[in-house]
């Protein structure tokens, strides 16, 4: 018998929602022991609390992994949609594990000796599902925690299923103390299923190819054209704010869905940013969306450096970049210090807008 998620794709595919896909098709099935598991009732405290609460089973979890634009996040998105009323959380990696840190520092405060356990132990309370978006490991007190965390989760019968762009083998990889991190990948291996998602397209990649990606001026006509892509990327999700913690600083990407960020040019330059910053937003995102990016000049001195920067970062990590700006790349910035040096930024925009870029 079909599993109910491959029947809800198939209704999709027929009715032409989503183009057919069999690797995507075949790893709707992965989702059913989750589905069955989530379908048993949650067992409740016996005979007037006599014999206390029964513990719950175990929850079986799901690593979905596989390379840019193949589906994952549109597999996991489906699969909440089938929940029909089970609470769940669906959320950004990065803004999940900021709440626990901000939970588990709330805890130390109280003077609490282990401070995840009453915070693991509240979500596991609120939800019986957590669907997590692009799984990755850059921060060490995200790895020196995350392993316990998860173990709490499955145990007190939270289903996890997340996606990733990496195997689990090469999370935190060269990482500070990634000893102490392997027991964590080893846990994902045998508690979790673990499948790489094979396709050989890649549809964001397939939406954005022969398309602009470059908007001058910065009027109204790009301001609509920005909002059309950002509504065919994420399937016309608002998106929320993703902030990055790096070195105690935060990095805010005002809104993000399905590794697809949207910011302006000054919310990312116009703050004291450096390379670091810079970086773990390349590691978040798949796709950037930057608007109003002015003309540069020794006005703005500082910003066009950060903006130089922030290429830099995009360019070594292939990250797809949709921009509206001022004029052409190469009329950005065009006279006083630092001029000289923008125009290999400007090719570096110029080559961006290739349209196998990010592929």
């Amino acid at each position: 018998m079909t599993d109910r998620l491959t029947r809800r794709y198939d209704a999709l595919v027929d009715s032409g929602e989503l183009r057919p896909d069999a690797a995507q098709r075949a790893a709707c099935a992965l989702f059913a022991p989750i589905l069955e598991h989530l379908d048993r009732p949650v067992p409740k405290p016996g005979l007037r609390g006599l014999l206390g609460r029964r513990k719950p089973l175990p929850a079986p979890g799901l690593y979905l992994w596989g390379g840019v634009g193949r589906g994952k996040s549109m597999l996991m998105d489906l699969f909440v949609t089938q929940l029909d009323g089970i609470p769940n959380r669906r959320v950004h990696f990065h803004a999940f594990m900021q709440e626990i840190h901000a939970g588990m520092h709330a805890a130390r405060q109280r003077g609490v000796d282990d401070a995840l356990a009453p915070v693991a132990d509240a979500v596991a309370g609120a939800v019986r599902v957590l669907a997590f978006d692009e799984m990755q490991i850059t921060d060490i007190t995200d790895a020196m925690i995350v392993g316990r965390l998860f173990e709490r989760l499955l145990e007190a019968g939270v289903a996890i299923v997340t996606t990733s762009n990496r195997v689990p083998d090469d999370l935190y990889k060269d990482g500070l103390n990634r000893a102490l991190f392997v027991p964590f990948i080893e846990m994902i291996k045998t508690r979790m299923q673990v499948h790489e998602l094979v396709s050989e397209t890649d549809y964001r990649q397939h939406r954005l190819a022969g398309a602009q990606v470059w908007f001058n001026p910065a009027d109204a006509a790009a301001r609509a054209e920005m909002a059309r892509i950002w509504d065919e990327l994420t399937g016309h999700d608002p998106g929320q704010p993703l902030v990055l913690k790096v070195k105690g600083r935060d990095v805010v990407i005002p809104h993000a869905h399905n590794g697809v960020g949207q910011a302006r040019f000054w919310d990312l330059c116009g703050q004291p940013l450096g390379p670091a910053d810079y970086l773990a937003l390349a590691e978040a995102l798949r796709v950037l969306m930057i608007e109003d990016v002015p003309y540069l000049t020794a006005s703005n001195y500082n910003e066009a450096k950060r903006f130089v920067t922030l290429i830099d970062a995009l360019y070594e990590a292939r990250v797809r970049l949709i921009a509206s700006a001022a004029s052409e790349p190469e009329r950005l910035y065009t006279e006083g210090a630092g001029s000289f040096e923008f125009a290999r930024t400007a090719s570096r925009l110029r080559e961006m807008q290739a349209a196998d870029w990010g592929a």
